[in-house]
């Protein structure tokens, strides 16, 4: 009997065994990769589709943005910024909407970027108060650099608007910086918005003198200064009759560029002319009292 001739067709046998094993596994995982591939592959074309839809779509929005910032002048440093928050603000809706159309759950996503927002705005819930404001000042601009402000128990002209702080020269040419977030919080001075100013200038005579008198000085004074505006019309009324003098107010306009020049000159010429004229000022007297110690 020769083995060698049935182990020969024995392995010819397990080989064709195998063979066939292998083409069946093949045509199994060819039949699986088919139809994955009918069930993903409208879902990824869609998701192709809508990642290149949706760049064009927000690269327009984007563009129009900048040409309103622009427009209206927003600063430099504030364009750039608010282009950058939108470009991936768009961005990341972008991706979750692609996710989403993918079958990907996409409610994690959302809550891990919630919970890290969270984190930082309270780790940084000082600073992104103060950036806010900046964005606020700059958006609807209350001041501009070059302006005389007063804010936070300080005045001064503008000299530069950050994000963070804003930056003041004060009257003596200090220094002062200004969080943000509490200058656009609380009342705001602008000396500089409008090209005019109204003084009121309050003096005060005795009850001995002439008001019409001094009402007539007053107004010669700043019918005479070329630094006073003649329209609107320069007044000058009763304001209080106070315990020891009778307080007569001045009012007239003047342009800020005039109008501190006009408010020295008129307060040195009251004093001049009314002591030329008779009027007293009242002001406050001491008496003293001595006792003779031979009388006791």
């Amino acid at each position: 009997f020769n083995f060698d001739f049935l182990f020969g067709i024995l392995r010819l046998d397990l080989a064709v065994e195998l063979k066939n094993i292998e083409y069946m596994d093949t045509e199994k995982w060819l039949e699986h990769a088919i139809d994955l591939a009918l069930l993903y592959a409208p879902k990824v074309i869609m998701a192709i589709i809508l990642w290149i839809i949706g760049n064009l779509i927000f690269t327009r929005i984007l563009k129009i943005a900048k040409r309103i910032m622009l427009k209206r002048e927003y600063d430099i440093s504030l364009r750039g910024f608010i282009a950058a928050l939108l470009y991936w603000l768009f961005k990341i809706i972008l991706i979750l909407m692609v996710l989403g159309t993918l079958g990907i759950e996409t409610t994690s996503f959302a809550a891990i970027l919630a919970s890290a927002g969270l984190a930082v705005g309270l780790a940084l819930q000082g600073s992104l108060a103060n950036f806010a404001g900046g964005v606020l000042i700059l958006i609807f601009k209350p001041f501009k650099v070059g302006d005389w402000i007063e804010a936070q128990g300080l005045s001064g002209s503008v000299k530069e608007i950050g994000i963070i702080n804003t930056t003041l020269n004060t009257f003596g040419n200090q220094l002062a910086i200004i969080p943000n977030g509490k200058l656009s919080n609380e009342n705001i001075v602008n000396y500089s918005a409008e090209s005019t100013r109204r003084e009121a200038i309050t003096t005060g005579i005795s009850y001995d003198s002439d008001i019409k008198k001094a009402k007539e000085v007053l107004l010669d004074i700043v019918h005479s200064c070329d630094k006073i505006m003649k329209d609107p019309a320069p007044s000058v009324m009763v304001e209080e009759l106070a315990e020891s003098s009778v307080n007569i107010s001045l009012r007239y306009w003047a342009t800020n560029d005039n109008f501190w020049d006009a408010r020295w000159h008129v307060l040195e010429t009251i004093k001049v002319k009314f002591d030329q004229e008779g009027i007293e000022i009242p002001y406050p007297h001491q008496v003293e009292i001595q006792k003779n110690p031979k009388e006791n």
